[in-house]
């Protein structure tokens, strides 16, 4: 309840119109007015109101999201030599896990969209574009998510975390945390952003809740929190790290390899 309390304050600290332009209050309430604002304490609720609902349902979504895609990866994570099975299973497992992982941090731009439009409706085609994005980049990763050693695996964590250092990792997170004006938008900036933490989940294990979880965490908080390079950099610097111990003493990663490898 905490997180959504949040997320609703979020979405409702800067109320944009159909424009994307904000008002902020900055005056002192005074009979249901906000001096200095254009914004009326009864739009305020009802913006409250639509973000809530908002919220809750996008991260009700993301917790079913969850439960299905752990019930379709059971059995399924042998590491690096995990097999994707058929593309259509695939491509469901896919759709669901972009669901569970990138709903969440998500869910203040759905809210704020939805607030613009002062209906809880405007999100449903919003967040449908923004997922048909993610799930798309599963036809992306298919072909390349079949079994590999250990080296190529840490070569793809070591570019992801030189990637989190690049001007244009840089430029779609910030494009990634402004108002949306779509859910297509919206969607391509976070891709952007999260391309490298994609591809490392690909060459670690795509069907390993660990590994999903590790980076459903990082993508989310870079959503959702301002880039600061005392933050960034060390991220990246760790990501380079873990790549280098995949490269040279993969043993010290629990379940990366299986046993016969």
């Amino acid at each position: 309840m905490q997180l959504i309390s949040c997320y609703i304050a979020e979405a409702v600290m800067a109320i944009p119109d159909r424009a994307g332009r904000t008002t902020v209050p900055t005056g002192t309430v005074r009979a249901g007015t906000v001096r200095a604002g254009t914004v009326r304490a009864g739009t305020v609720r009802a913006g409250t109101v639509v973000a809530g609902t908002v919220v809750a349902g996008t991260i009700g979504l993301a917790a079913a999201s969850w439960a299905v895609a752990a019930w379709l990866m059971g059995g399924m994570d042998m590491g690096v030599a995990t097999r994707p099975g058929s593309v259509w299973f695939f491509a469901v497992a896919w759709a669901t896990m972009m669901a569970a992982m990138m709903l969440p941090g998500a869910a203040p731009a759905v809210a704020r969209y939805a607030v613009a439009y002062g209906k809880v409706r405007a999100a449903l085609p919003f967040v449908g574009l923004y997922l048909a994005i993610w799930a798309l980049t599963g036809f992306v990763a298919y072909p390349l998510d079949r079994p590999h050693g250990t080296l190529a695996a840490g070569a793809v964590v070591i570019a992801a975390g030189a990637y989190e250092l690049t001007p244009v990792k840089r430029y779609f997170r910030w494009r990634c945390r402004e108002y949306p004006s779509s859910g297509l938008r919206f969607g391509l900036c976070c891709v952007g952003s999260s391309i490298g933490l994609m591809a490392m989940l690909v060459a670690l294990d795509v069907m390993s809740l660990f590994w999903m979880s590790a980076v459903a965490v990082l993508a989310g908080a870079q959503k959702l929190l301002p880039a600061k390079g005392a933050v960034d950099i060390p991220l990246a610097l760790a990501l380079i790290g873990l790549g280098l111990v995949i490269v040279f003493a993969p043993s010290l990663i629990p379940g990366l390899a299986p046993s016969m490898m």
